[in-house]
This record gives C-alpha cells, structure tokens and sequence, in this order.
C-alpha cells in the first residue's frame, strides 16, 4: 500500500494536494492509475495510450505528482491496495473468479474506485459481474447533474459521446456503498478511444480528444476526493 493511503484518507489528500501542503513528486514516481488486468477473453490492455494521456494532463494542467505511466494490476494482486482508482475497459468478455471478487470487493469497500468504459462488447458480460460482485447495490444511472459531471468540466449531458456505436445517447451508471460510489461505468461513450492520441482513430476529432481528457480528469478528481 502507498503511504499516503496508510496515513490518511484519500479525501484528505486531495485537500492538501490543492492546497500545495503535498509537493510534487518526480513524474516517474508519482501516484499512478492502475489498469485493470482481467480475465474472460476480453482485450484488457486495449486503448493503449488513453491512460498515459491521462495522466499527462494531470499533471500539465493540474500539477498534479502522478507517474507518466499506468500500471497493471490483476484483481487479487495486493498491490491493487494502493491504487486510489483502478480502470478497465475493453470490446470482449469480462470473468473474475469468486478470489478476484472478494478482493474487489474489499478494495472498493476500504475506498477504492472503479472506472469501467466500454469500448463496445463488454456491457453484458460487466453487467452480470456488477451483479455477482454486489448484488444488494444495482448499477443506477447518475443523474446528468451529478458531481462528476460538474468537478473541474461542466457536462450537462452526462458523459461525452466519442464514437456513434449504436447511436444510442452515452450513459454513466454507478454503483454506491453506504452513500459512497465506488463504480463508475460509462456506456456508449467510448472515452478509452477519445483519449487516445491524435491520429489513432482517425474519426476522433481534436474536441473529442479534448471533451474525452475532460471528462477522465473530472472521474479522477472525484475519486480522489470521495
């Protein structure tokens, strides 16, 4: 586990980060978004440069001291312990193994947060291990008002929609433990290929780069402080 996240709250961090309490770190060493390593047959590692962008303009525009790489985490490793959120996404099927599950569990439980994008061809299979991994707390849409939609950037449509798919209007879902949310998932957005750099969609205009950085920032930020 990261020291920071054995000495105090996530929440609490935040504040002292912004309050420039926390000096920033060396880009190499700094706090990191772990990616999600899963099994099923799906394509974990997909959208290869959408997190390393991410976390570039973490740190550009906001000075914050995160690592200028991710790192890859397996649902049971302990190392995810010390990530203050974890992402996934991918086009294919999603499996954890009943160990997995209870390690997310305590991860989310203990403060941990879970951002999934589907890029197309997860919903299902993510849908029934939401359901097997809480089944006491649904999936529910969050309200187009909802903090995350308004932390650092304002949309006031919910999450941007990056690629047509089923030309269905983007949707972001969560689920909450004891008033907190611990998953975010965000469906018919694509914001895994938005992020991506300039050039590896060729559909992907400049403004939904740029609306895709926004909106992973904003889900960074609220996790970090929730």
């Amino acid at each position: 586990m990261h020291r920071w996240m054995a000495l105090f709250p996530i929440s609490l961090y935040f504040f002292l980060l912004i309050s420039g309490d926390i000096p920033a770190q060396d880009a190499g060493s700094g706090l990191s978004i772990a990616r999600l390593k899963y099994g099923g047959g799906g394509d974990w590692y997909s959208n290869a440069t959408s997190l390393p962008n991410l976390l570039a303009a973490l740190r550009s525009r906001l000075e914050m001291p995160f690592s200028n790489k991710e790192s890859v985490v397996e649902p049971s490793d302990p190392a995810l312990a010390g990530y203050p959120i974890v992402y996934m996404n991918g086009h294919g099927t999603v499996r954890f193994t009943e160990t997995e599950r209870e390690h997310l569990r305590d991860y989310l439980r203990r403060g941990g947060f879970l951002w999934a994008d589907d890029n197309y061809g997860m919903d299902s299979s993510f849908r029934s291990e939401m359901q097997l991994l809480f089944p006491d707390h649904p999936l529910v849409e969050l309200p187009h008002d909802h903090p995350i939609y308004r932390y650092l950037y304002s949309f006031d449509a919910g999450p941007p929609k990056i690629h047509l798919h089923d030309g269905l209007p983007a949707q972001g879902f969560g689920i909450y433990l004891d008033g907190r949310l611990v998953v975010f998932y965000t469906y018919q957005s694509d914001i895994g290929d938005g992020m991506e750099s300039q050039g590896v969609h060729p559909e992907d205009t400049a403004e939904k780069h740029e609306a895709a950085l926004q909106m992973g920032i904003n889900i960074v930020l609220f996790a970090l402080s929730s």
